[in-house]
Formats: C-alpha cells, sequence, structure tokens
C-alpha cells in the first residue's frame, strides 16, 4: 500500500528500534563537536475517524456481561501479536467473549485477548487501569510488559491491563497478505494496483471480519472489559490512535468514564486529508530538528549537509536512487525506497532515535549499504528477525477504513499533491499516495471524523507535545474542546517526539497526580 505514517505510539517503537541497536556499535559517522552522543531532552515514538455508533441494545447478555476471565500465566506472544519472550513472573493473560456484532449480541462471538498485572498494594487498589498504545494495530498483550517499568508508581494502586483490540494479534486478527509478499513490498508504479492488490487478499482472507473492527466497536468492547474486570467506571490511558478510541467510548458512555489520560492526541475535528497533511507538516519538523542535531553534532560530516535545504535535496535524492538501485544488506536482503523512507520516519518518533537516523543515513552516502535504515523500517512494520510480521499494518488499515467513509479517487489525490509536497519535500510525495489506501476497500464506513463529545463525563486529561511528528500539538487543544466543557483538561509539553509520559517530568508528575490523587491540573497547564 502507499506508505503512510502510522499514529503509533513512541515506546513500542522505540522498544523495538533499541533491539537494533548493535548495528551502532561502530559508528558509520564519528562526531566533530556540538551535543554530546546520547544526551536526552525531557521529551520522548494516516489512520482515520472512528464509525458512528451502531444501533444496538442497552444491556448486553448477562452471558457475556457476568463471564470471569481465566487468569493465567502469559506465553510469549504470538507472529501476530509481533513476537517476543514471555512477560515473566506476575503477568496473567486471559481471554473476553464479546459480541462479533453489537447489533446481535446474542449471536457469533470472538475472543479478546486480555493482559493484567495486579496492584502491588492492596490496600490502596483503585481498580484497573487500561491502556491502549494506538496505532491502530499495536498489540496491547505484547505492549504492555515492554513499557510497564514506566509506570510502576501506577502498578501500586492499579491493576495494569491491555488488550489486542479486534482485529489485531490475538483477538481476530485481520489477515492481508503474507510475510513474503510483504517482504517483496510494492511492485507497482502505479499505487491503486498496490492498493488493489493488499485489498483483495484482505477481502479474501477476512472478509467476515472487516465489517466489526471500528473504533466503536473496540469501544463497546472497552464497555465490556469495565464490567467483566468488576469496575463501576473505566479507568483508562490512550495514546496516539488510542485518545481518538478513548473519545469515542467517551461520547459512547460519557457516565461510565472514571480517571482518563490522553497523551499524544489525535485531532477529532481533522479530517483524512488534513489529518495527512498535519501529520506530513509534522514529520517535516521533526526531520529539520534531526538535522539541525547532526549539524551540531558532526558539523561537516553531517549527511544531511549544512543546512535543511540541502538536507532534503540529499534525503530525496537518495530516496530516488533507491527506486532503481536498492542498497544491499548483510542478511542478503536489499533496501528499497519505501522501506528507507519507513525507517526514516521511524526514526522521528523519539529524539533518542535521532542518532539512529544519521548513522543510517551516513551508511547509505558513505558505504553503499542499508543495514540501519533496513533494521528501523523492519522495526517499524512489525518484521521479526525471523522473517515473520505482525498483522499490526494489516489491522490498521482494516480499522482505518472501517472507521473513515472517505474513497479517494486518483484525480482527488493528485489535486492534493502540490499541498502535500509543498508541506514536505520528502514526505508529500509518498505521504499523500495515502489517500488511496481505502480507495477500493469492500466495507462502508460510516463517517469521516469522530464522535467524541462527552457531555456528562468526568475530567479527562488532554496532553499534546509541541514536537510530536505523528499527532500535532493541536490536535490536543481541540480534542479538549470537542470532549466538552468541564471535561477536556488541556495541558501542552514543550519538548519532542510522540507521547509525554515517562519522559517529560513535568507531564509524569501531573499525570500520577491525576491517576492515582485524583487531582486535575488547571486546563491550559504548560509543562516545559
Amino acid at each position: 500500500m502507499p506508505h503512510a505514517a502510522r499514529r503509533t505510539v513512541r515506546r513500542p517503537v522505540r522498544t523495538a528500534l533499541l533491539a537494533a541497536a548493535s548495528l551502532l556499535a561502530v559508528p558509520v559517522l564519528a562526531a566533530c563537536g556540538g551535543e554530546e552522543a546520547g544526551k536526552k531532552a525531557d521529551a520522548k515514538p494516516s489512520g482515520s475517524p472512528a464509525t458512528s455508533a451502531p444501533a444496538v441494545p442497552a444491556v448486553l447478555p448477562a452471558a457475556l456481561t457476568s463471564q470471569k476471565p481465566d487468569w493465567r500465566p502469559c506465553p510469549a506472544p504470538s507472529a501476530a501479536q509481533g513476537g517476543g519472550k514471555a512477560p515473566g513472573t506476575g503477568w496473567e493473560c486471559a481471554t473476553m467473549k464479546a459480541p462479533l456484532d453489537y447489533t446481535a449480541p446474542g449471536g457469533e462471538s470472538l475472543d479478546v485477548a486480555l493482559i493484567r498485572k495486579k496492584a502491588t498494594d492492596t490496600a490502596k487498589r483503585l481498580g484497573s487501569l487500561v491502556y491502549n498504545f494506538g496505532g491502530p494495530g499495536a498489540s496491547g498483550v505484547q505492549t504492555l510488559p515492554q513499557s510497564a517499568a514506566e509506570y510502576k508508581k501506577l502498578n501500586t494502586v492499579y491493576d495494569l491491563v491491555s488488550f489486542d483490540p479486534r482485529g489485531v494479534g490475538n483477538t481476530a486478527g485481520v489477515t492481508c497478505l503474507d510475510d513474503k509478499t510483504l517482504d517483496e513490498g510494492a511492485g507497482s508504479q502505479n499505487p491503486l494496483d498496490d492498493v488493489k492488490k493488499f485489498t483483495d487478499a484482505c477481502k479474501k482472507n477476512s472478509a467476515k471480519l472487516l465489517p466489526h473492527v471500528g473504533t466503536a466497536d473496540t469501544a463497546r468492547d472497552m464497555d465490556l472489559m469495565r464490567q467483566v474486570l468488576g469496575d463501576r467506571k473505566l479507568n483508562y490511558f490512550g495514546m496516539s490512535y488510542g485518545t481518538e478510541l478513548g473519545g469515542v467510548y467517551a461520547h459512547l458512555f460519557p457516565k461510565n468514564v472514571g480517571r482518563t489520560v490522553f497523551d499524544a492526541v489525535v485531532d477529532p475535528t481533522a479530517d483524512d486529508v488534513q489529518q495527512g497533511l498535519g501529520q506530513t507538516k509534522g514529520f517535516q519538523q521533526a526531520l529539520e530538528h534531526a538535522m539541525k542535531y547532526c549539524r551540531g553534532k558532526y558539523t561537516a560530516n553531517c549527511p544531511t549537509g549544512a543546512s535543511d535545504a540541502e538536507g532534503n535535496q540529499r534525503i530525496s535524492a537518495m530516496l530516488e536512487k533507491l527506486k532503481t538501485k536498492p542498497a544491499p544488506t548483510d542478511g542478503g536482503r536489499k533496501l528499497t525506497s519505501d522501506q528507507a523512507l519507513t525507517g526514516i520516519v521511524a526514526s522521528l518518533y523519539d529524539e533518542e532515535s535521532w542518532e539512529y537516523l544519521v548513522q543510517g543515513l551516513g551508511e547509505v552516502q558513505k558505504l553503499g549499504t542499508g543495514n540501519l535504515l533496513l533494521a528501523l523500517s523492519d522495526a517499524y512494520s512489525g518484521r521479526g528477525e525471523d522473517g515473520r510480521y505482525s498483522n499490526s499494518n494489516a489491522a490498521q488499515a482494516a480499522i482505518t477504513c472501517a472507521d473513515t467513509s472517505r474513497r479517494h479517487t486518483v484525480e482527488e489525490m493528485k489535486a492534493q499533491e502540490p499541498a502535500f509536497r509543498a508541506a514536505s519535500p520528502v514526505f508529500g510525495p509518498s505521504t499523500v499516495e495515502g489517500l488511496l489506501g481505502c480507495s477500493e476497500w469492500p466495507v462502508r464506513g460510516a463517517t469521516d471524523k469522530p464522535q467524541v463529545g462527552a457531555a456528562g463525563a468526568d475530567p479527562i486529561l488532554v496532553i499534546g507535545n509541541t514536537g510530536d511528528p505523528a499527532t500535532p500539538v493541536e490536535g490536543a487543544k481541540r480534542m479538549s474542546e470537542a470532549l466538552g466543557k468541564g471535561v477536556g483538561v488541556n495541558v501542552t509539553v514543550q519538548g519532542e517526539g510522540h507521547g509525554t509520559y515517562g519522559n517529560n517530568s513535568c507531564a509524569t508528575k501531573t499525570v500520577d497526580a491525576f491517576l492515582v490523587e485524583g487531582t486535575a491540573p488547571a486546563d491550559g497547564t504548560v509543562c516545559k
């Protein structure tokens, strides 16, 4: 499919990138001055709107709401979830039955994969805290244990809980292209041909599931989960796309909203074109910040040159060359232009990944090989060392296309090209093609923007970061306003990267005070 940036949360991307850190053991470039390598800053890595609520019964069958999950020690994550080792002591996994179709809750069901780690201070336990890590398409079962060290304080009073949303990982995971075909990448100069190939595979392998993976369906799963976990209200921590999911939940179930945090917030007022342009501008801004870092550290040896303009030109020329002459790698695979662009995108989710970008670009320029950019691309695309892919990309496409009513034509896409190229000479040409992603989809979406108004809900903490490439900071303010007066509490963090908790001390303390003590900051608070 045409390349489009994902809305996945920073932490899973960064964790995967760190697995490739050994490639930096012998840097391609040596610093010539400027900032110290590895220096930390305060902050740390196009889907579409949610469908409107289906007409469903007000009360679900008792067989669903009274079920008791059979919690057992967790096995290793499956390939569809992203692979890896079993999470170890203290982690329990189970499944929850949910209706495939909420308009017929007594009919066919699916199993929602769950994971939890019980609160360590049972005397002060506040209930469950449910996480969604974004994407759409990220497996919560795989991701939560990777991130749990950051949530140690919250784990004292909450059971940490996450899940694979429907269509993702082990929850009726959507299947489209096979691993071999994914490795081969795009096969046509016509992006619509690749979209059709991908869509036909999704339809062939997952046709029955595709109408039932929208954000509103998953929001209803979360309310069923709340009941199954025994909580009066849903305490929730949503990141990236997870903020959109949380907003839809708050709209559908305002009286059931407990202590809720949105971090790295999707703009609910933007349609897919506006979201795509926002991301394009956001990644271009992050790239320019990374190029400034490069010039400061490597001066004349910086592979992006002496200015942003020169860097844009060098990267664009590299991507164009890779279209006809992919770069070899030590593993025998070759780095294509699409993979190189994906690797660049992956490195921009987190300020600490900028060094990977600099080294990767330097490797292509100086050595003619693409090991590091390919490793970055694989981490971002969910490709394991065994060559197997998670289903995150297939799930993202299915959820996105179930949500949005927009079905762009090639002519409409071409009309947007000038705006996208103006927003970014590096990312614009590819990102605009992402508008075609749902053009051949067999399921009709219901709307072009999510409904998130939540009058009567408890306050929701909404945090945006000024340097966020994937969910620009303006989205947090618009989400706060859309949730309704007295509901959205907006906090702005001045920093870099996609997501703030655990990376900006002010934001972390603010979230902890809200979730643990129930103390909300003043609307409009700024963290530096």
